[in-house]
């Protein structure tokens, strides 16, 4: 394995700590950024740090993330997920570094009936897909050596997720609501990052789906997190979308075929129940 020097951007967020420390454990040069740090969206900071760094890679794990608010905030959503990826590429081409892209099953509408293969239409429903293919195309169009990873449903050690949202919701309510005509693949950040890891000792740039296997309902995903926690007492029921509005629509149906990670040659990623599993170990034994 090559030693790369790699900036991280938004590695205080939950994918960018578990990226830092791992590209950190294999050895590379790892310079994290956190909003304070850099600001994805100026133009002449970001050619600065990046400029004097002059990293072989950079994984723009950043983001605005904000699902919801993105319906009304759509301007900064697409100031920080489009206009920032794009300032990245740019800079990136400049300084011949290979560029990662984080991105979101939510650029596609969910009307589909089989797993999403990369090459398929994008038409994303909320505003939040819409800022991060704004931020895919930017990237495509800017940056000659990059990586579009889209991902699903994630959660790990840092800041907030489904998991450790259901896991609060069930400290004081024996009862719980979940909707149950979603499906998706949830992604353990450890195994994310690991893929994305492999991928920049590469060049085989292009678009990738990058989920755990299989695939849930959010409802199925929070029986087996209540399972896994030992809190077998907490009844989950099955609701509705239309039960449960909320400002941003969801797609009904984004679950990830991993084409493009065999057809480069690459190992198919582990079933979805077995990374939560792992993820419940590592909280038990207090790892992060």
């Amino acid at each position: 394995m090559a030693k790369l020097t790699v900036v991280v951007t938004g590695a205080q967020g939950q994918l960018g700590r578990d990226m830092a420390e791992l590209l950190q454990a294999q050895g590379h040069d790892v310079h994290g950024f956190g909003r304070q740090e850099l600001d994805i969206t100026d133009p002449a900071q970001a050619e600065a740090r990046l400029a004097a760094i002059r990293p072989d890679a950079i994984v723009h794990a950043a983001a605005y993330t904000k699902v919801d608010q993105a319906e009304t905030d759509r301007e900064e959503a697409r100031r920080v997920n489009g206009e920032g990826a794009r300032i990245l590429a740019v800079v990136a081409e400049r300084i011949g570094a290979k560029l990662v892209y984080v991105s979101t099953d939510y650029v596609f509408n969910g009307q589909g009936t089989h797993p999403y293969e990369e090459q398929e239409p994008t038409d994303p429903i909320n505003e939040y897909g819409r800022s991060k293919l704004a931020g895919e195309e930017a990237v495509k169009q800017h940056c000659s050596r990059f990586f579009v990873v889209r991902t699903s449903w994630v959660y790990g050690a840092h800041g907030q997720n489904f998991v450790k949202t259901m896991l609060k919701l069930a400290e004081d309510r024996s009862e719980l609501g979940v909707v149950n005509d979603q499906f998706g693949c949830p992604t353990f950040t450890k195994d994310l990052a690991a893929v994305i890891a492999e991928l920049v000792q590469t060049e085989k740039y292009g678009v990738y789906h990058v989920s755990n296997s299989g695939s849930c309902s959010w409802h199925e995903f929070a029986v087996a997190i209540f399972e896994l926690a030992g809190k077998t007492h907490v009844k989950v029921n099955p609701i509705s979308s239309s039960e449960f509005p909320r400002p941003a629509k969801r797609p009904a149906y984004s679950v990830f075929a991993h084409k493009a990670l065999a057809d480069n040659g690459f190992g198919p990623m582990r079933h979805w129940k077995e990374a939560l599993a792992d993820y419940f170990a590592e909280r038990r034994v207090g790892v992060n």
